[in-house]
């Protein structure tokens, strides 16, 4: 179909642990053009602003038209696709971070049904997407001002939320007091036991918070966001590795190397030629 398109961003490093985007764009589909069936690894809003498709999860099939958003939950098999005689196009926008889940619980978005249907904030919607799209950049600068239209686009869907707002999640707490307590100790040889502590609970229940909100245990959580920041070290600092792994709370050089592999496929060397070159 000659008017379709597709405009896309997608952010190298997800900087900001509260609350990041990691993809916005826009696209008018092609006659039946779907994605899926997969899964997302983050939420992802899609809001339509013309035409109609299906949108299948959790069992369930959902006719979507103009007006309407629906919301990809991670680790949740999809599958949508445009309507033949009138394709749709959207706009979304592709978010993680801690921040996300407590959010949306205080919207119309559920996980057994994650669909708004006829927002009255349909123009403004598209806008504030257009907004995070047309900030974008892959430095921290433009990380913070793409978070900031997101959560400006999220409170119009708070706004407008039907239900009462809903007492505190304690497992969501819990996981949200451990990250904080990652976030700002990561750089030590804290262990799982040292942030069950901090939270206050025992290491089992502090392990069923994480799995049911990052779908993470606490040590993957703990070692995946070190190779994170571990990345963001190698890329723009000129440490060396070994100074990079006391950096990020690794005493054990050959260890650091091992864990960094596993999560990115190279060595710590390798990820290092390549960014510098």
């Amino acid at each position: 179909m000659g008017d379709s398109f597709k405009n896309s961003y997608t952010v190298e490093e997800r900087e900001i642990v509260s609350l990041s985007v990691v993809n916005v764009g826009f696209q008018k589909c092609e006659p039946l053009y779907q994605w899926g069936t997969g899964i997302r690894d983050h939420h992802i809003l899609h809001h339509i602003v013309s035409g109609k498709g299906v949108f299948r999860t959790n069992g369930k099939t959902y006719h979507l038209n103009a007006g309407d958003t629906f919301l990809i939950y991670p680790y949740t098999e999809i599958t949508y696709y445009a309507d033949k005689q009138a394709p749709w196009e959207y706009y979304w926008v592709g978010f993680s971070g801690s921040d996300a889940a407590l959010i949306l619980q205080s919207t119309d978005f559920t996980f057994e049904k994650p669909v708004v249907f006829q927002s009255n904030y349909s123009e403004e919607i598209k806008g504030y997407v257009l907004s995070i799209y047309d900030s974008r950049g892959n430095d921290f600068t433009h990380a913070v001002e793409m978070t900031g239209r997101l959560y400006i686009l999220l409170s119009l869907f708070l706004r407008e939320a039907s239900k009462p707002k809903r007492r505190k999640d304690s497992y969501m707490e819990y996981t949200r007091k451990g990250v904080e307590y990652i976030v700002n100790h990561y750089s030590y040889a804290i262990t799982v036991d040292n942030i069950a502590r901090y939270v206050g609970i025992s290491r089992s229940h502090l392990y069923r918070a994480f799995q049911q909100y990052t779908k993470m245990s606490p040590k993957e959580y703990l070692s995946a966001f070190r190779i994170k920041q571990a990345c963001s070290l190698l890329k723009k600092s000129e440490l060396s590795i070994s100074a990079i792994a006391a950096s990020v709370g690794y005493e054990n050089n050959l260890y650091f190397s091992k864990a960094f592999k596993k999560a990115k496929g190279i060595s710590p060397t390798d990820y290092l030629k390549k960014h510098k070159n």
